[in-house]
C-alpha cells in the first residue's frame, strides 16, 4: 500500500507542521516514508505546501505528481492542486478558507470548516490538526494513537501546554466524515 498526500494552504497554517507529524508517526509504525516540503518566498501567508509518501515498499522519488489525498487549507491551494487529485482520491477541503462547491467526478470530498472548528476549541493555529485527525480517521494510512504520541514527542520545551489542546483537535477530527 502507497498512500502519495499532498497538504497545501498558506505560511503560518501548519501546513509543514501537519506533514512532519503525519511523516513521524509512519515512521514510528515502520513504514517507508518521504517529506517533501516546498515553501513560498512570503512564509507567513505565502503558499506553503508539502508531499507525504508512506509505504510498505521502499519509495522511489518523494515527488507527487498525482496524489490519492490532498489536503487544502485555502482557496489559493484548492486552485492550484485540484487537477492533480488522482480518479477516486480523496480530497479533504477546509471549508472556513475555500469554496466547497467543487465538481469533482470520481473523487470523493470531505469538507468542514477546520479553521471555525479550531476558533472554538480555542486556537485558530490547530485547524491543522482538525484535517490530520480527519484524514486520518477516513483512512487509517497511521494510527492515530501513533499521532497522538507524535504530537507530545515533537512539542518543544516551550510549547508543550499546547500538546492538549492539538491532541484534541485531532481527536474531533478523527469523528469528521
Amino acid at each position: 500500500m502507497t498512500e502519495r498526500i499532498i497538504i497545501a494552504g498558506a505560511g503560518g497554517q501548519g501546513i509543514m507542521l501537519l506533514g512532519k507529524v503525519l511523516s513521524e508517526a509512519a515512521m514510528r509504525e515502520n513504514k517507508y516514508v518521504t517529506w517533501l516540503p516546498s515553501y513560498g518566498a512570503e512564509v507567513r501567508g505565502g503558499a506553503a505546501h508539502c508531499a507525504v509518501v508512506i509505504s510498505d515498499k521502499p519509495i522511489g522519488s518523494p515527488y507527487v505528481e498525482q496524489a490519492d489525498i490532498l489536503i487544502v487549507m485555502n482557496a489559493p491551494s484548492l486552485e492550484k492542486f485540484k487537477e492533480r487529485v488522482k480518479y477516486k482520491g480523496l480530497l479533504i477541503i477546509n471549508s472556513s478558507l475555500a469554496n466547497t462547491k467543487i465538481v469533482a467526478k470520481g473523487i470523493r470530498v470531505i469538507s468542514h470548516p477546520f479553521t471555525r472548528m479550531a476558533v472554538k476549541l480555542g486556537n485558530i493555529k490547530v485547524a491543522n490538526m482538525l484535517a490530520l485527525g480527519c484524514l486520518i480517521g477516513n483512512t487509517r494510512a497511521v494510527k492515530a494513537k501513533t499521532i497522538l504520541a507524535v504530537i507530545a514527542a515533537m512539542a518543544p520545551e516551550d510549547k508543550k501546554g499546547l500538546v492538549k489542546i492539538n491532541q484534541q483537535a485531532l481527536e474531533e477530527g478523527l469523528r469528521l466524515k
